[in-house]
C-alpha cells in the first residue's frame, strides 16, 4: 500500500513508519519537521498536503501536540484544539477533494474522549462524562468522520498510555523511579490503562489490513491497573523502591486541569478489537515493561 502519516517523527508515528515500510509498503510522511523524520528506504516526507503526489490507499492521522507536558492555559487548550482538529478537518477536506480518495483513513483519538470513571469498566460504547478531555477528543473524532463515505472507511484509535523503548510516557517517568524516588500519585487508586509500542503499531496494522473494520477502537492492553500496582511494577522492573507517594494537590498544582488525566484516570478495554481477532503480543504489565525498559 501507499499510506500518508501525518505525525510520522512522533514516538508512534516513527515506530508504525518502520513497521510499514520493513513490510514493503510506501510512505509519505506529512510533518512541520522534516528534519526530524529518519531517512528510511520507501519514505518520502513532505511538509505540507500540496506536496502529496499520487494516488493514495490509506492516511493515518496521528498529529497532535503532547497534551500533558503543560498546563492547560487557554492559550494552551487552542494549540490542542488546533493541532488535532483543526490539522484533521484541513486533511479531510483535502482527501474529499481528490480523484480517488483513499480507501481508509486511520483517525488519532484518545481514552480521554471517555472522560473520568473512577473504577468502572469502559469499552467503546461507554457515555462519555464531560470536560475538557472529552470535548477535544469528540470534536476531534468528528471531524475525522467527516471523512467516512462509500469509498473511505474510518477508524478511530483511542489510545491508552503508550510504553516502548526510547520515549512515550515512560521516558518521563523512568528518572525518578530509577533514582528510588518513584512512587504512586495520589491514593493510587486511579486507574491506567497501557498499551506497548508493538501492540499500538500491531493494532494500526491490523486495521490497515482488514477493510471490514471501522468506528472507533480502544488502543489499550486487555488488563488495566491501578497506578498502585503500575508503580511497583515498575520499581520492580529497575530493582528500587516505589514508596515516596506523589500527593494529588501537588500534580494538581503543577498542571492545574491538566492533571485531571493523571490523577482521575480510566479504567478501559479493548472491546472491538478483541471482537475483530486482533491478538495482543504484551497483555502483561511486567512484561511490557520490561520490553520498554533498556
Amino acid at each position: 500500500m501507499r499510506i500518508l502519516v501525518t505525525g510520522g517523527s512522533g514516538f508512534i508515528g516513527q515506530a508504525l513508519t518502520k513497521a510499514l515500510t520493513e513490510r514493503g509498503d510506501q510512505v509519505v510522511i506529512l510533518s512541520r519537521t522534516p528534519a526530524r523524520v529518519p531517512a528510511r528506504k520507501g519514505l518520502l516526507v513532505v511538509d505540507r498536503l500540496s506536496a502529496v503526489k499520487g494516488r493514495l490507499d490509506a492516511v493515518v492521522n496521528l498529529a497532535g501536540a503532547p497534551i500533558v507536558d503543560k498546563r492547560w492555559t487557554d492559550a494552551r487548550k487552542q494549540l490542542l484544539r488546533s493541532s488535532r482538529i483543526d490539522l484533521t478537518r484541513q486533511l479531510v477536506e483535502w482527501v474529499s477533494s481528490l480523484d480517488t480518495p483513499p480507501h481508509t483513513l486511520i483517525s488519532g483519538s484518545a481514552i480521554g474522549y471517555y472522560g473520568s470513571h473512577q473504577d468502572e469498566v469502559l469499552d467503546e460504547s461507554a457515555d462519555p462524562s464531560a470536560g475538557f478531555p472529552h470535548e477535544l477528543c469528540r470534536t476531534w473524532e468528528q471531524a475525522a468522520m467527516a471523512a467516512e463515505s462509500s469509498t473511505t472507511r474510518v477508524c478511530l484509535v483511542r489510545t491508552g498510555v503508550v510504553l516502548g523503548p526510547g520515549g512515550g510516557a515512560l521516558s518521563k517517568m523512568l528518572p525518578p523511579f530509577k533514582l528510588g524516588l518513584g512512587g504512586p500519585i495520589g491514593d493510587g487508586q486511579q486507574w491506567m490503562s497501557w498499551i506497548h509500542l508493538d501492540d499500538e503499531v500491531g493494532a494500526i496494522l491490523y486495521l490497515l489490513d482488514n477493510p471490514s473494520l471501522r468506528g472507533p477502537f480502544n488502543l489499550t492492553a486487555p488488563e488495566p491497573v491501578t497506578n498502585e500496582v503500575f508503580s511497583k511494577t515498575l520499581g520492580q522492573v529497575v530493582k528500587r523502591p516505589a514508596v515516596f507517594r506523589m500527593p494529588a494537590f501537588v500534580m494538581q498544582l503543577m498542571l492545574g486541569e491538566a492533571s485531571e488525566l493523571l490523577v482521575e484516570g480510566q479504567r478501559v478495554v479493548p472491546k472491538h478489537l478483541n471482537s475483530a481477532g486482533y491478538t495482543f503480543k504484551y497483555t502483561s504489565l511486567e512484561a511490557a515493561l520490561k520490553a520498554s525498559i533498556q
